[in-house]
């Protein structure tokens, strides 16, 4: 039987998060912070997590698994927390994904390690798991928010530090950015959200910027190897440092798609769900506030704004149906051809190896988005525990290469 948090934990244990997505994961984790328990994002500094990681997890599995109880494992033998006073917190969609299935890896990583006292807990939007932890409604809430402010920082610094005059500059406005949002968290100006965004755009316009164009490369492919560094080898930091300038989708999309199943399965399938109705009205008013940050953007006029997903949904239209939700879904191809469309003409998909979802979705449909947008350079990279650095990074320097001929 596995170890479970109780109400009583909430004051003595510190709830430790794996690297992802930044500032994201921050953001989440003062939320967290403001429900009262204690919690920790883990740096993806520590060396040596993959090898951890294969000590209970077969090479066969799933890529980001490994790298994901590595880390925790890693975490928890450095020495750095008391065993006795920690649990660990992971998230679940509840897909068909293998990622869904981490937890129990996890749970028997920690046996294995002798750590079967260890609390794990799942984060996840449905009944996936039993504990004592819990949000309120008002935190789920504000994790919405933080997800809309993280993509907004997120993309306003991949817009700013390829181009900085003054280095700096941009890690300077980003880490002000981060303060200003997590001093909010619990107050009611975090949901001022026509104000903090003003705010963010007023410190990052104020950079000074290089005008002559760069090579813009989107990053697609499956959710932890596309926004965690720790899984990709810190690919974003790879690109600005030969020049390109990173571009990503919001994580609000992925979440939106996830919303957008149960609304697909009723239409598409004829399955009758009393969650349909509701997921529709969520989806709306998440996005009425995502396009409300468009229109900020594109008013402030110095940064190029994001998509919004009810134009996303329809890229998918003609390449893949809405009825393919495996993994990151008919998402990632529509942001293939959404990156095609608004003028992303180079694209790195990357992916575990492997992973059947991905290489149906992503490798399986460059043909097709090609066919649509005969101009768009698309590179596929596989990432495992054993894969080449050096032929990841000689096959984005070619499509650089190509980018720029």
């Amino acid at each position: 039987m596995f170890a479970k948090f109780t109400r009583e934990m909430k004051e003595t244990h510190t709830i430790l998060i794996p690297t992802m997505i930044e500032p994201h994961f921050t953001f989440m984790a003062q939320v967290i912070r403001a429900e009262g328990y204690k919690c920790e994002v883990l740096s993806p500094d520590l060396e040596n997590i993959g090898e951890e990681g294969l000590k209970y997890v077969h090479n066969d599995m799933c890529y980001p698994a490994l790298l994901v109880i590595g880390q925790f494992i890693k975490a928890i033998k450095s020495g750095a927390y008391d065993t006795d006073k920690v649990a660990l917190l992971i998230t679940q969609t509840g897909g068909g994904c293998r990622a869904s299935n981490y937890i129990t890896l996890l749970r028997k990583a920690l046996e294995n390690s002798g750590l079967e006292h260890i609390p794990v807990i799942s984060l996840n939007f449905g009944s996936l798991d039993e504990n004592a932890f819990s949000l309120s409604k008002k935190s789920l809430i504000r994790l919405f928010y933080a997800i809309y402010y993280g993509d907004l920082i997120m993309t306003l610094y991949n817009q700013c530090i390829s181009y900085e005059r003054t280095s700096g500059a941009t890690q300077d406005a980003y880490d002000e950015c981060v303060r200003y949002v997590c001093e909010r968290v619990g107050k009611w100006s975090f949901y001022r959200l026509s104000h903090n965004v003003k705010f963010a755009l007023s410190k990052f316009g104020a950079i000074s910027r290089d005008s002559q164009p760069k090579v813009r490369v989107g990053i697609v492919g499956e959710i932890y190897l596309k926004y965690s560094p720790l899984g990709n080898g810190f690919l974003s930091q790879y690109l600005v440092s030969k020049g390109a300038e990173v571009v990503n989708t919001g994580l609000l999309d992925f979440i939106l798609m996830c919303i957008y199943d149960e609304v697909f399965d009723t239409k598409i399938y004829g399955i009758k769900s009393k969650t349909a109705k509701w997921a529709r009205l969520i989806a709306l008013a998440v996005q009425n506030r995502q396009e409300r940050i468009i229109s900020l953007i594109r008013r402030h006029g110095k940064f190029r704004a994001p998509t919004p997903f009810r134009e996303v949904i329809g890229m998918a239209d003609g390449i893949i149906s809405h009825g393919v939700k495996m993994g990151e879904g008919w998402l990632l191809t529509a942001e293939m051809a959404e990156f095609a469309r608004t003028g992303v003409k180079n694209i790195l998909c990357v992916q575990p190896f492997g992973c059947l979802p991905n290489h149906i979705i992503a490798r399986g449909m460059i043909r097709k988005v090609k066919e649509k947008y005969q101009d768009v350079n698309i590179i596929s990279i596989d990432y495992d525990i054993s894969a080449s650095r050096v032929n990841q990074e000689n096959r984005i320097n070619l499509m650089l290469q190509t980018a720029r001929a």
